[in-house]
């Protein structure tokens, strides 16, 4: 074997991909306070910290900022004594479920047939579709309000169910459709190739493929659905009190540290929802 001396010139070789991880490792053990970990921990205590605060004084016996011992006398008129804020509890989840349903069959459906198929105004649908994401909350709350006064209709938790879906459909639309530009299609025309029809091919292919985008939308939607002030306050009526106008009509005579007590019952009830749909989403892709 000849000796090249333009191979000492050469260049080097490029490292192994897992020289690249130990390299990586190394650096994290040499620097464990780096710049990107400070700002995210600042951003981690900006966003936890206020939850902590709501759950020490659910446990106050005073009223005041002043702890003065730990009690459970907010839970006790949470459950017994605040029959209207249950009332507007429920009147939000109603609402949230039902619409949050309406919109992700809607924007699942809508994703799907302007995603695969051409048809005329295709590109006007797409454009519009992200309108109700940009406008403000204001101007839509008005717009509705104005459409539901022009055709008669009595104001009530129907206005505001038609409203919620109206505003979260798009948001449903946006995650299933990041989903759809991820799939084969070949495995449609396998489907297809088979003998499966489209409404065959539409329940056992295409659904359970973009599931878990499906699952995004519709949570999004609940989530969307139970926060929003601004809209149901302009097409609410009377008997149509849901939780954010539950609690924001309490403000002018002061917030009871009883929503403090509801707001750590919600904490932990979408905790255990959170990890079961972890659970079951890591299940069903373990499955496939």
């Amino acid at each position: 074997m000849r000796f090249n001396p333009f191979k000492l010139f050469s260049k080097r070789q490029k490292p192994s991909e897992p020289a690249r991880h130990a390299k990586r490792d190394w650096k994290k053990k040499q620097h464990p306070w780096s710049f990107s970990k400070t700002v995210l921990w600042i951003c981690l205590m900006f966003l936890f910290i206020p939850l902590f605060v709501i759950i020490f004084y659910s446990f106050n016996e005073s009223k005041d900022t002043t702890f003065t011992g730990f009690s459970f006398v907010w839970y006790e008129k949470l459950i017994f004594e605040s029959k209207d804020l249950w009332t507007s509890l429920w009147n939000s989840f109603v609402v949230a479920i039902l619409s949050s349903i309406t919109a992700t069959i809607l924007g699942t459906l809508a994703a799907i047939g302007v995603t695969w198929y051409k048809f005329f105004g295709k590109g006007y649908i797409q454009t519009t579709s992200f309108l109700p994401m940009v406008l403000p909350e204001v101007i839509m709350g008005i717009s509705l309000l104005i459409f539901f006064s022009g055709i008669k209709m009595s104001l009530g938790l129907g206005t505001i169910y038609i409203a919620h879906t109206t505003f979260c459909m798009p948001f449903v639309y946006m995650m299933v459709s990041a989903r759809i530009d991820e799939f084969d299609y070949s495995i449609i025309e396998a489907s297809h190739d088979l003998g499966a029809n489209e409404v065959q091919t539409l329940f056992r292919v295409t659904l359970p493929a973009i599931m878990p985008g499906i699952i995004s939308g519709f949570m999004m939607s609940v989530t969307m659905s139970l926060e929003d002030y601004v809209i149901t306050f302009l097409v609410s009526g009377p008997g149509s009190t849901t939780l954010p106008l539950y609690v924001y009509s309490m403000i002018r005579f002061g917030v009871s540290p009883v929503i403090n007590a509801l707001s750590f019952v919600l904490i932990l009830a979408i905790c255990t929802l959170t990890i079961l749909l972890r659970n079951g989403l890591k299940s069903f892709a373990s499955s496939r």
